[in-house]
């Protein structure tokens, strides 16, 4: 069985082959086409909740497969937008909210929130890199993990940010050796040793950002060797959803306003 190390870096310094014999898959390929030739027609928020064909592609492409169930919520997220400082999206405390809604901004653009490039291809380049990962943690939970924080750690600004996203976070304490039991002591003091330990800057430097995840590959991998498999996905983003009702949802949600 390969290991964490090099799956992570044949995959890594593959990525746009890999991508590109994965959008050559029938199945990807089938509903590439039908979400291409479809979304553009698309004229309003309801009439995209409504073809769960498509809605379910957007939602795998912007890692929110978990809510697809949950369309009132979601179509809050779309009513509102992102322009206004009170809008629902903006007071969560998960940016996939607020880039889904940048992405489909009926509330901007109205009928012509489909016809541009990030509802189109940018969102088809989304579920590509997303079934990639996906894929990729059926065999090694490690190498989902690395390509994850490798595609969304250009985002975030501070260690406080590294540390609101669940599966960010594990990589950073794999890959310092911290224990489990570390994310239970003061916050500001975790987020203090971290920033002794590593700076978020160094991860627009690809060259740094692939040392660091090649350390947290090794570390993975002596920690759980062949039963990496078998290890208990980490949920992509922050908070961490479970199948409830929305009003619960937006309970759990609505954490900006506290967050740092």
């Amino acid at each position: 069985m390969t290991g964490t190390v090099a799956t992570y870096q044949q995959i890594a310094r593959n990525i746009d082959r890999k991508l590109g014999l994965l959008s050559e898959r029938p199945d990807v390929q089938r509903e590439t086409a039908y979400f291409l030739g479809s979304i553009r027609s698309v004229k309003s928020a309801d009439e995209f909740l409504k073809n769960d064909r498509l809605f379910n592609y957007a939602m795998t492409a912007f890692g929110l497969k978990d809510m697809i169930y949950a369309k009132a919520f979601m179509r809050k997220v779309l009513a509102e937008g992102i322009d206004g400082p009170q809008s629902f999206a903006l007071q969560l405390a998960d940016p996939r909210f607020r880039e889904f809604a940048e992405a489909f901004n009926f509330a901007r653009y109205g009928g012509s929130a489909t016809a541009f490039d990030r509802a189109q291809q940018g969102t088809v380049n989304r579920y590509l890199r997303v079934e990639l990962e996906s894929e990729a943690g059926q065999t090694d939970e490690g190498v989902r993990l690395a390509l994850y924080f490798q595609r969304k750690v250009a985002s975030v600004g501070s260690i406080y940010g590294l540390m609101g996203d669940a599966a960010l976070y594990k990589v950073v304490q794999t890959a310092l050796g911290l224990p489990a039991a570390y994310s239970n002591i003061d916050v500001d003091r975790q987020a203090a040793f971290i920033s002794s330990r590593i700076d978020v800057a160094d991860f627009k430097d690809s060259t740094k950002l692939d040392a660091f995840l090649t350390r947290f590959a090794a570390r993975w991998q002596a920690q759980n060797g062949a039963a990496s498999q078998a290890v208990p996905q980490v949920g992509l983003g922050q908070p961490l959803l479970a199948r409830f009702d929305n009003a619960l949802l937006l309970s759990m949600q609505l954490l900006k306003g506290g967050s740092r």
